[in-house]
């Protein structure tokens, strides 16, 4: 029975703790938080657990905020992990499909929400920016999912092709939808091609930074995320931890072991192999593998041990994807029928992502994104049973920010100019938080691009490895095969990408290639 030990309890960890289980090997998951998770993680405000006062542990009976991710889609990865591993998704996990997928704002522009439905999404749009724009919404949502048909088989799901070999996978129709997509442009040139409305621009091109890159430079290809959620979002009840602590559970049961609070503090690498990990405690724990669900620039900075320096590539500060400023608040709120995902948009969008990428800095009208754990998935429902109105919620509040934590971050007096404009911002959108003061926002846990590098050491803070920029920015990313003898590499760092399904997708293409290796 081979031993393999899974560095990290995000959710490429966790899958890839599911499969190598399952598959008969001796799994010890190794987390240096005090419970799974990892960016999916739960905080609670007003007092936390496990010494970390922003973050929820595995016995806090409170309901804490959801702190990271927000979204679950692409329900079929978990329904086909969970049935390879001889159990069923809904059993384990209670989801509620979301009719209306998100509430759109500007400050002098109007509202638009976007529905599971795409009919009912193109009459939206023709309500708000006319017939011509409709039929263009219609003609976008049958190339993005052509092209999601094209890359889901070919691309996200399989180990991580050259361009040479994705050109021979997808066949002619998938080459087809490709160059009608023109890769080579990026999101934001096609968007404005699409579409004449500039708020339709702004809106899906936002879907750039659900890989924290910049419209302006993600290429075309990105479109494709806009299908995925038109294929299906729903909501966790419960929160989006629940999916961590359900994959624990399912790795239990194959026999995984996890330990919590247990912080690598290098690998041990003998005749060029990796073999094992010393914690910080002193101890050593011998493997026949190593996968590895962290950053890749911690490897490669020397960071988890100075035999891997340079093994793997480092990814520069220019070159890193978005990091946030987050605010997770329970508060009463006012003036604006929040969904329970809302965005309210700056007003120059071009300009948010110059100053993040080039300038270093939050521009002066930020995006500001929203997450109502409260709110009922529905259109009709303002709010889930037993809120009330003016009750304090739970709420997350996220404004894009540049991933410099390693080099000073944000400091205090321009968290508090951040503040006043992204609070401002949506008090012109007729959204009030509390009091509307200042005080309001503060009796909340904010969360800096530094507190982001320090929960997830070498990144700079940036929550999703390196950005995806230019037409071959999806294949900078590594596979699951590091090019070290028994290393392997998951999480959103590496092949297929970030978020919550990508992530996971990884984490079964690591225990894949090591179970292939070992054969």
């Amino acid at each position: 029975m081979r031993r393999v030990l899974v560095i990290g309890a995000g959710m490429g960890g966790l899958a890839a703790a599911v499969d190598l289980a399952r598959a008969g090997c001796r799994v010890t998951v190794l987390e240096r938080a005090a419970g799974p998770g990892g960016k999916l993680r739960e905080v609670m405000v007003g007092g936390g657990a496990n010494g970390d006062p922003g973050t929820a542990g595995p016995g806090d009976a409170c309901p804490g905020i959801d702190g990271g991710p927000t979204v679950f889609t692409m329900r079929a990865v978990f329904e086909s992990l969970f049935a390879d591993a001889g159990a069923r998704l809904e059993d384990r996990l209670p989801l509620v499909p979301a009719d209306l997928l998100a509430r759109h704002a500007w400050r002098e522009g109007g509202r638009l929400d976007l529905f599971a439905d795409v009919e009912r999404s193109a009459s939206a749009i023709g309500d708000f920016a006319g017939a011509d724009d409709a039929r263009a919404f219609r003609d976008f949502h049958a190339r993005s999912g052509g092209l999601h048909d094209a890359l889901r088989h070919s691309f996200m799901e399989a180990q991580r092709p050259s361009p040479a070999e994705l050109v021979a996978r997808l066949g002619v129709r998938g080459l087809g939808a490709m160059w009608r997509t023109a890769p080579w442009r990026t999101l934001w040139q096609t968007l404005g091609a699409q579409f004449r409305d500039p708020r339709l621009r702004q809106l899906y091109s936002r879907y750039a930074t659900y890989v924290g890159s910049s419209p302006l430079a993600a290429p075309a290809t990105l479109m494709l995320i806009a299908h995925v959620e038109q294929q299906g979002v729903w909501l966790v009840q419960g929160g989006m931890r629940r999916i961590a602590l359900a994959l624990e559970t399912l790795g239990k049961e194959h026999g995984a072991d996890y330990r919590y609070d247990a912080h690598v503090a290098r690998l041990v690498v003998r005749a060029r192999r990796v073999s094992g990990v010393v914690l910080d405690s002193g101890e050593e724990i011998a493997a026949d593998a190593v996968v590895f669900n962290g950053d890749i620039s911690a490897l490669g900075s020397g960071a988890m041990g100075e035999d891997l320096r340079g093994a793997l590539p480092v990814t520069a500060p220019r070159d890193r994807a978005l990091s946030a400023v987050t605010w997770c608040l329970r508060a009463p709120t006012r003036g604006f029928p929040l969904a329970h995902h809302t965005v309210f948009f700056g007003d120059d969008y071009p300009d948010e992502f110059d100053a993040v990428f080039r300038r270093r800095t939050v521009s002066r009208a930020p995006t500001v994104y929203v997450c109502a754990q409260d709110r009922d998935a529905s259109a009709a429902a303002a709010l889930r049973d037993g809120l009330t109105e003016g009750a304090a919620e739970r709420l997350l509040l996220l404004v894009n920010a540049p991933a410099d934590g390693d080099r000073g971050g944000i400091d205090d007096a321009t968290l508090d100019r951040i503040g006043d404009d992204a609070f401002g911002l949506m008090r012109d959108c007729g959204f009030v938080v509390g009091d509307g003061s200042v005080a309001a926002r503060q009796g909340g846990v904010v969360t800096r691009p530094q507190d982001w590098e320090r929960l997830f050491p070498a990144t700079g803070g940036s929550l999703y490895g390196r950005a995806n920029h230019g037409a071959l920015g999806s294949f900078q990313r590594p596979g699951a095969a590091s090019g070290v003898p028994g290393l392997y590499l998951a999480g959103g760092s590496v092949h297929p990408g970030p978020g919550v399904p990508m992530a996971t997708l990884s984490g079964r293409l690591a225990a894949a290639r090591l179970l292939a290796d070992a054969v």
